[in-house]
């Protein structure tokens, strides 16, 4: 008769049993009390449930009679992503590489890391109220804003790609006396220009849906229009706004996802 088998079991997070139940515990009365003394006036939240019947009921059926206002709001989006995208890109590629600490000496990486963190510390919608004060209402401060935003992502993750590229290349072209210029030609870019391709369509993606975010606080593009059609009271055309948003994204997203499949 042989013997039952131990079985494997996953340990768990906490080694230690007191540990594990003090921090369930810890984390269940935290959450106990946001709930109890989060500030919430439920009379107005009652009140609310009524105006967001009106809304809705106001909403349906969408109208799409000032299809060229919708059309042209979704064109200045659309011109919003693909200039940004293109600046972004263009100034992140720079960035990368001084933020890529096996190809930048210390105080350029420290530079290229530094621009990267301000890019991503704030919000596009926070970076869309700068610039619109600065720069007044309108595409620019879109393009500005989203400009911000791309560095911040496509600049972070195309470092983290430099600094995990083949570097026996690199040092094969120092060897042979190339010099700085014709290193990142030949040794580094074709190691990156699958993930900066992917990167570059993403990010297209991505600069799409948030330019109707911005637009909300002056920025342009058709979350300018959305905006608008809410200060009318004009449900019916901002629904009909949302649809379009939703479609036009979704079908951004289908396509990006086809190209990135092709490239990989």
């Amino acid at each position: 008769m042989t013997a039952p088998r131990d079985t494997w079991a996953k340990p768990p997070f906490i080694a230690n049993p007191v540990l594990r139940w003090a921090v369930y515990l810890g984390v269940i009365a935290y959450f106990g009390w946001v709930g109890l003394t989060m500030p919430i006036d439920w009379n107005r939240v009652a009140e609310g449930i009524g105006r967001a019947g009106k809304i809705f009921g106001g909403a349906f059926p969408p109208s799409f009679e000032r299809s060229g206002l919708l059309i042209d709001g979704f064109l200045e989006s659309l011109k919003i992503a693909v200039l940004a995208t293109a600046l972004g890109v263009f100034l992140s590629i720079p960035i990368a590489f001084m933020s890529a600490g096996n190809v930048a000496p210390k105080p350029v990486f420290y530079l290229g890391r530094a621009i990267i963190i301000i890019a991503r510390s704030f919000h596009p919608v926070i970076v869309a109220i700068l610039f619109v004060k600065a720069v007044g209402f309108g595409p620019f401060a879109g393009v500005l804003t989203l400009t911000v935003y791309s560095i911040g992502f496509v600049a972070k993750m195309l470092a983290e790609r430099i600094e995990e590229i083949d570097f026996g290349q690199v040092e094969a072209m120092r060897a042979a006396g190339a010099p700085y210029f014709s290193t990142l030609s030949y040794a580094i870019f074709p190691q990156i220009m699958p993930r900066q391709i992917g990167l570059t369509i993403y990010q297209l993606d991505s600069n799409l849906r948030a330019s109707a975010v911005v637009g909300i606080v002056g920025a342009g593009g058709i979350g300018a229009t959305l905006a608008n059609a809410f200060g009318r009271y004009d449900y019916d055309f901002a629904l009909a706004i949302t649809i379009v948003i939703v479609g036009v994204i979704l079908f951004s997203e289908a396509v990006s996802g086809v190209i990135r499949k092709r490239i990989q």
